[in-house]
Protein backbone atom coordinates (compact mmCIF):
# COMPACT_ATOMS: atom_id res chain seq x y z
CA UNK A 1 0.00 0.00 0.00
CA UNK A 2 1.23 3.48 -0.83
CA UNK A 3 1.78 6.02 1.18
CA UNK A 4 -0.33 8.45 -0.24
CA UNK A 5 -3.31 5.48 0.20
CA UNK A 6 -2.58 4.91 3.69
CA UNK A 7 -2.70 8.51 4.59
CA UNK A 8 -6.16 8.17 2.66
CA UNK A 9 -7.49 5.88 4.63
CA UNK A 10 -6.19 6.78 8.00
CA UNK A 11 -7.88 10.58 6.96
CA UNK A 12 -11.06 8.37 6.44
CA UNK A 13 -10.99 6.48 9.63
CA UNK A 14 -10.70 9.70 11.47
CA UNK A 15 -13.51 11.32 9.87
CA UNK A 16 -15.76 8.06 9.93
CA UNK A 17 -15.36 8.02 14.00
CA UNK A 18 -15.85 11.74 14.81
CA UNK A 19 -19.69 11.57 14.92
CA UNK A 20 -19.47 8.56 16.92
CA UNK A 21 -16.77 9.61 19.18
CA UNK A 22 -18.84 12.99 19.88
CA UNK A 23 -22.40 10.94 20.03
CA UNK A 24 -20.44 8.42 22.69
CA UNK A 25 -19.04 10.86 24.46
CA UNK A 26 -22.13 12.84 25.45
CA UNK A 27 -23.64 9.06 26.12
CA UNK A 28 -20.78 8.27 28.77
CA UNK A 29 -21.21 11.74 30.54
CA UNK A 30 -25.34 10.94 30.41
CA UNK A 31 -24.72 7.24 32.02
CA UNK A 32 -21.90 7.94 34.43
CA UNK A 33 -24.69 10.45 35.95
CA UNK A 34 -27.27 7.12 36.01
CA UNK A 35 -29.36 7.85 32.99
CA UNK A 36 -29.17 5.89 29.81
CA UNK A 37 -30.39 7.98 26.43
CA UNK A 38 -31.46 5.58 24.02
CA UNK A 39 -32.36 8.66 22.24
CA UNK A 40 -29.36 9.10 20.50
CA UNK A 41 -30.12 8.13 16.85
CA UNK A 42 -32.85 10.96 17.17
CA UNK A 43 -31.32 13.92 18.63
CA UNK A 44 -28.42 13.12 15.98
CA UNK A 45 -31.01 13.09 12.68
CA UNK A 46 -32.25 16.30 14.52
CA UNK A 47 -28.67 17.89 14.80
CA UNK A 48 -28.03 16.80 11.43
CA UNK A 49 -30.99 18.19 9.79
CA UNK A 50 -30.94 21.85 11.56
CA UNK A 51 -27.12 21.95 11.25
CA UNK A 52 -27.89 21.32 7.08
CA UNK A 53 -30.59 24.01 7.17
CA UNK A 54 -29.68 26.41 9.15
CA UNK A 55 -25.76 26.58 6.97
CA UNK A 56 -28.04 26.53 3.38
CA UNK A 57 -30.27 29.26 4.51
CA UNK A 58 -27.47 31.18 5.85
CA UNK A 59 -23.91 30.26 3.96
CA UNK A 60 -22.38 29.70 7.11
CA UNK A 61 -21.66 26.27 8.32
CA UNK A 62 -20.89 27.57 11.73
CA UNK A 63 -24.36 28.65 12.62
CA UNK A 64 -25.25 25.57 11.28
CA UNK A 65 -23.25 23.69 13.94
CA UNK A 66 -24.61 26.11 16.83
CA UNK A 67 -28.21 25.11 15.34
CA UNK A 68 -27.19 21.33 15.79
CA UNK A 69 -25.79 22.23 19.23
CA UNK A 70 -28.84 23.90 20.17
CA UNK A 71 -31.58 21.84 18.84
CA UNK A 72 -29.45 18.49 20.34
CA UNK A 73 -29.46 20.33 24.24
CA UNK A 74 -33.34 21.00 23.57
CA UNK A 75 -34.42 17.46 22.42
CA UNK A 76 -32.55 16.48 25.77
CA UNK A 77 -34.01 18.50 28.52
CA UNK A 78 -37.04 17.47 26.56
CA UNK A 79 -36.37 13.77 27.50
CA UNK A 80 -34.74 15.01 30.45
CA UNK A 81 -37.89 16.61 31.93
CA UNK A 82 -40.03 13.61 31.21
CA UNK A 83 -37.50 10.98 33.07
CA UNK A 84 -36.24 13.28 35.80
CA UNK A 85 -39.06 15.55 36.68
CA UNK A 86 -42.58 13.17 35.60
CA UNK A 87 -39.88 10.15 36.45
CA UNK A 88 -40.91 8.32 32.99
CA UNK A 89 -39.56 5.02 31.49
CA UNK A 90 -36.01 6.14 30.16
CA UNK A 91 -35.73 3.34 27.61
CA UNK A 92 -39.50 3.77 26.19
CA UNK A 93 -38.96 7.60 26.48
CA UNK A 94 -35.63 7.50 25.06
CA UNK A 95 -36.72 5.21 22.17
CA UNK A 96 -39.70 7.66 21.76
CA UNK A 97 -37.42 10.41 21.35
CA UNK A 98 -35.61 8.50 18.28
CA UNK A 99 -38.73 7.41 16.41
CA UNK A 100 -39.71 11.38 16.91
CA UNK A 101 -36.44 12.39 15.71
CA UNK A 102 -36.34 10.28 12.16
CA UNK A 103 -40.22 11.80 11.87
CA UNK A 104 -39.41 15.37 12.65
CA UNK A 105 -36.18 15.08 10.33
CA UNK A 106 -37.74 13.85 7.11
CA UNK A 107 -40.11 16.00 7.22
CA UNK A 108 -38.30 18.77 8.14
CA UNK A 109 -35.43 17.74 5.81
CA UNK A 110 -37.86 17.21 2.68
CA UNK A 111 -37.22 20.64 1.30
CA UNK A 112 -33.46 20.20 1.00
CA UNK A 113 -32.63 16.64 -0.54
CA UNK A 114 -30.56 17.01 -3.41
CA UNK A 115 -29.19 20.10 -2.03
CA UNK A 116 -25.32 20.56 -0.87
CA UNK A 117 -23.92 22.92 1.49
CA UNK A 118 -20.10 23.88 2.22
CA UNK A 119 -18.48 21.70 4.49
CA UNK A 120 -16.94 22.56 8.54
CA UNK A 121 -13.94 24.09 7.49
CA UNK A 122 -10.17 23.23 8.90
CA UNK A 123 -8.98 24.01 11.85
CA UNK A 124 -5.57 25.05 11.35
CA UNK A 125 -4.13 27.07 8.08
CA UNK A 126 -4.06 24.45 4.89
CA UNK A 127 -0.21 25.10 4.41
CA UNK A 128 0.45 23.42 7.60
CA UNK A 129 -1.37 20.24 5.83
CA UNK A 130 0.76 19.90 2.26
CA UNK A 131 2.80 17.51 3.14
CA UNK A 132 1.82 13.97 4.51
CA UNK A 133 2.77 14.00 8.13
CA UNK A 134 1.32 17.73 8.19
CA UNK A 135 -1.91 15.77 6.71
CA UNK A 136 -2.03 13.41 9.45
CA UNK A 137 -1.69 16.18 12.17
CA UNK A 138 -3.66 19.37 10.90
CA UNK A 139 -5.62 18.15 8.03
CA UNK A 140 -8.65 16.96 9.59
CA UNK A 141 -11.81 18.95 10.23
CA UNK A 142 -12.96 21.16 13.53
CA UNK A 143 -15.25 18.99 14.66
CA UNK A 144 -12.55 16.56 14.67
CA UNK A 145 -10.38 18.41 16.95
CA UNK A 146 -13.43 19.27 19.61
CA UNK A 147 -14.24 15.41 19.12
CA UNK A 148 -10.58 14.77 20.87
CA UNK A 149 -10.20 17.89 23.28
CA UNK A 150 -13.63 17.05 24.49
CA UNK A 151 -12.07 13.09 25.26
CA UNK A 152 -9.42 14.42 27.42
CA UNK A 153 -11.47 17.11 28.83
CA UNK A 154 -14.47 14.36 30.10
CA UNK A 155 -11.64 12.27 31.23
CA UNK A 156 -9.94 14.76 33.48
CA UNK A 157 -13.47 15.84 34.40
CA UNK A 158 -14.72 12.67 35.53
CA UNK A 159 -11.01 11.29 37.13
CA UNK A 160 -9.60 14.62 38.67
CA UNK A 161 -12.36 17.39 39.48
CA UNK A 162 -14.65 17.35 42.62
CA UNK A 163 -17.85 18.12 39.90
CA UNK A 164 -17.00 14.32 37.90
CA UNK A 165 -16.52 12.79 41.30
CA UNK A 166 -19.98 14.44 41.97
CA UNK A 167 -21.40 12.73 38.98
CA UNK A 168 -20.13 9.38 39.54
CA UNK A 169 -21.38 9.54 42.95
CA UNK A 170 -25.00 10.34 41.68
CA UNK A 171 -24.91 7.63 39.26
CA UNK A 172 -23.39 5.24 41.76
CA UNK A 173 -26.27 5.90 44.20
CA UNK A 174 -28.37 9.07 43.72
CA UNK A 175 -29.94 8.52 47.01
CA UNK A 176 -26.71 8.79 49.11
CA UNK A 177 -25.51 11.31 46.72
CA UNK A 178 -29.16 13.92 47.80
CA UNK A 179 -28.69 12.33 51.33
CA UNK A 180 -25.96 14.58 51.62
CA UNK A 181 -27.12 17.28 49.88
CA UNK A 182 -26.17 17.04 46.01
CA UNK A 183 -29.07 18.65 43.76
CA UNK A 184 -29.42 15.24 41.94
CA UNK A 185 -32.36 16.23 39.86
CA UNK A 186 -30.14 18.55 38.70
CA UNK A 187 -27.13 17.18 38.12
CA UNK A 188 -28.68 15.09 35.55
CA UNK A 189 -30.54 17.46 33.81
CA UNK A 190 -26.72 18.97 33.28
CA UNK A 191 -25.59 15.97 32.09
CA UNK A 192 -28.04 14.84 30.00
CA UNK A 193 -28.03 18.05 28.15
CA UNK A 194 -24.57 17.72 27.60
CA UNK A 195 -25.25 14.63 26.17
CA UNK A 196 -27.76 16.25 23.64
CA UNK A 197 -25.38 18.80 22.84
CA UNK A 198 -22.64 16.12 21.89
CA UNK A 199 -25.22 14.13 19.88
CA UNK A 200 -26.23 17.39 18.00
CA UNK A 201 -23.00 17.91 16.87
CA UNK A 202 -22.60 14.61 16.08
CA UNK A 203 -25.56 14.73 13.55
CA UNK A 204 -23.82 17.93 12.33
CA UNK A 205 -20.17 15.97 11.57
CA UNK A 206 -22.99 13.80 9.52
CA UNK A 207 -24.61 16.46 7.72
CA UNK A 208 -21.37 19.22 7.31
CA UNK A 209 -18.08 16.86 7.33
CA UNK A 210 -19.05 13.57 6.08
CA UNK A 211 -21.27 14.22 3.53
CA UNK A 212 -22.62 17.87 3.00
CA UNK A 213 -25.78 16.80 1.54
CA UNK A 214 -29.12 15.74 3.46
CA UNK A 215 -31.31 12.34 2.93
CA UNK A 216 -33.41 11.42 5.14
CA UNK A 217 -32.02 8.75 7.67
CA UNK A 218 -28.62 9.90 7.39
CA UNK A 219 -26.85 9.05 10.98
CA UNK A 220 -27.36 5.07 9.20
CA UNK A 221 -27.57 3.92 12.94
CA UNK A 222 -24.52 5.74 14.11
CA UNK A 223 -26.36 6.58 17.53
CA UNK A 224 -27.19 3.04 18.27
CA UNK A 225 -23.47 2.30 18.07
CA UNK A 226 -22.75 5.33 19.99
CA UNK A 227 -24.74 4.01 22.66
CA UNK A 228 -23.31 0.53 22.23
CA UNK A 229 -19.56 1.65 22.22
CA UNK A 230 -20.30 3.23 25.97
CA UNK A 231 -21.23 0.11 27.29
CA UNK A 232 -18.49 -2.80 25.60
CA UNK A 233 -15.89 0.43 26.81
CA UNK A 234 -17.39 0.06 30.14
CA UNK A 235 -17.83 3.28 30.51
CA UNK A 236 -14.32 4.33 30.38
CA UNK A 237 -13.50 7.65 27.86
CA UNK A 238 -9.97 6.12 26.66
CA UNK A 239 -11.88 2.71 25.37
CA UNK A 240 -14.37 4.53 23.93
CA UNK A 241 -11.92 6.20 21.65
CA UNK A 242 -10.26 3.06 20.34
CA UNK A 243 -13.98 1.68 19.96
CA UNK A 244 -15.05 4.78 17.61
CA UNK A 245 -11.87 3.95 15.70
CA UNK A 246 -12.14 0.77 15.32
CA UNK A 247 -15.66 1.61 13.35
CA UNK A 248 -14.02 4.18 11.88
CA UNK A 249 -11.69 1.61 10.71
CA UNK A 250 -14.00 -0.94 9.22
CA UNK A 251 -16.30 1.42 8.32
CA UNK A 252 -13.71 2.70 5.99
CA UNK A 253 -12.41 -0.62 4.85
CA UNK A 254 -15.68 -1.41 3.54
CA UNK A 255 -16.02 1.79 1.37
CA UNK A 256 -12.61 0.99 0.11
CA UNK A 257 -13.55 -2.56 -0.46
CA UNK A 258 -16.67 -1.65 -2.52
CA UNK A 259 -14.56 0.94 -4.60
CA UNK A 260 -12.27 -1.53 -5.80
CA UNK A 261 -14.97 -3.97 -6.82
CA UNK A 262 -14.41 -6.43 -4.37
CA UNK A 263 -16.49 -9.76 -4.60
CA UNK A 264 -18.47 -9.78 -1.71
CA UNK A 265 -22.33 -9.42 -1.29
CA UNK A 266 -22.67 -5.06 -0.32
CA UNK A 267 -25.01 -6.84 2.50
CA UNK A 268 -22.23 -8.13 3.83
CA UNK A 269 -19.52 -5.53 3.35
CA UNK A 270 -22.53 -2.76 4.99
CA UNK A 271 -22.83 -5.07 7.66
CA UNK A 272 -19.05 -5.49 8.53
CA UNK A 273 -18.22 -2.34 10.56
CA UNK A 274 -21.51 -3.06 13.11
CA UNK A 275 -20.46 -6.67 13.47
CA UNK A 276 -16.49 -6.37 14.04
CA UNK A 277 -17.35 -3.28 16.61
CA UNK A 278 -19.72 -5.54 18.78
CA UNK A 279 -17.42 -8.93 18.37
CA UNK A 280 -14.26 -6.82 19.43
CA UNK A 281 -15.74 -4.92 21.82
CA UNK A 282 -17.64 -7.39 23.12
CA UNK A 283 -14.79 -8.98 23.74
CA UNK A 284 -13.22 -6.25 25.29
CA UNK A 285 -16.08 -5.45 27.71
CA UNK A 286 -15.76 -9.38 28.71
CA UNK A 287 -12.21 -9.00 30.02
CA UNK A 288 -13.19 -5.70 31.78
CA UNK A 289 -15.67 -6.99 33.86
CA UNK A 290 -13.14 -10.05 34.71
CA UNK A 291 -10.90 -6.94 35.77
CA UNK A 292 -13.83 -5.48 37.21
CA UNK A 293 -15.78 -2.28 37.06
CA UNK A 294 -19.04 -2.14 35.18
CA UNK A 295 -22.25 -0.29 35.03
CA UNK A 296 -23.19 2.81 37.27
CA UNK A 297 -24.97 1.19 39.93
CA UNK A 298 -28.40 3.78 39.49
CA UNK A 299 -28.61 3.40 35.94
CA UNK A 300 -31.89 3.69 34.21
CA UNK A 301 -33.22 3.70 38.05
CA UNK A 302 -36.01 6.76 38.57
CA UNK A 303 -34.58 9.25 41.42
CA UNK A 304 -37.59 10.74 43.83
CA UNK A 305 -36.52 13.03 46.16
CA UNK A 306 -38.15 12.36 49.93
CA UNK A 307 -37.18 15.54 51.32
Amino acid sequence: MSAELMIAVFMSLVAAATPVLLAGLGELVAERAGVLNLGVEGIMLLGAVAGFAVSVRTGEPLAGVLAAAFIGVTAALLFGLLTQQFAANQVATGLALTIFGFGASALAGAPFIGMTTETVGRLFPAALAEHDVGRVLFGHSALTYAALAAAGAIAWFLARTRGGLILRAVGESAESAHAIGYRVIAIRLRAIAFGGMMAGLAGAAFSLQLTPLWTENLTAGRGWIAVALVVFAAWRVDRLVAGAALFGGVMTLELHAKAAGVAIPSEMLAMAPYLATIVVLTLISMRARRLGGGAPADLTKPFRPTR
